[in-house]
């Protein structure tokens, strides 16, 4: 059975829940990614901001990208998988969270990212087609 860590990309860069906005940003673009998972000064998991997040949450509100910290935007808990996963976890996972992408992690360390392409690419037709109509509906 295929798992986590053999579709994932790994060696997933966080952004630290103490730099701003624009720092995100700017890594999101060096990495061509739209989204980073957030690390606190533990090196641990505390959230996930997406390029979304960026554009509704700060630049729509009138926020200013340098001076709010990326740890304001990532309260609220993280869906992750376990590097060990099966196909099947992450697609019920994707699922039920509503998210297109995952961070894998192994123990509580950040071992990777899985996104909806990676699954796509990885997975039977069928089994995407499912998730997307999980993921479009309400």
């Amino acid at each position: 059975m295929t798992t986590a860590r053999e579709i994932m990309t790994p060696n997933a860069e966080c952004v630290n829940s103490d730099q701003t906005i624009a720092d995100a940003a700017e890594k999101m673009q060096r990495l061509d990614v739209g989204a980073l998972p957030i690390c606190g000064e533990d090196n641990r998991l505390k959230g996930m901001i997406t390029d979304r997040d960026i554009v509704v949450k700060v630049i729509a509100q009138g926020r200013d990208p340098k001076s709010c910290k990326a740890g304001e935007l990532g309260g609220k808990e993280v869906v992750t998988i376990g590097a060990d996963d099966d196909a099947q976890e992450i697609l019920r996972t994707m699922g039920e969270g509503k998210v297109r992408r995952l961070p894998v992690i192994d123990g509580h360390t950040l071992v990777g990212m899985v996104a909806l392409a990676d699954v796509a690419k990885a997975l039977p037709e069928t089994s995407v087609g499912d998730l997307m109509a999980a993921l479009t509906t309400d």
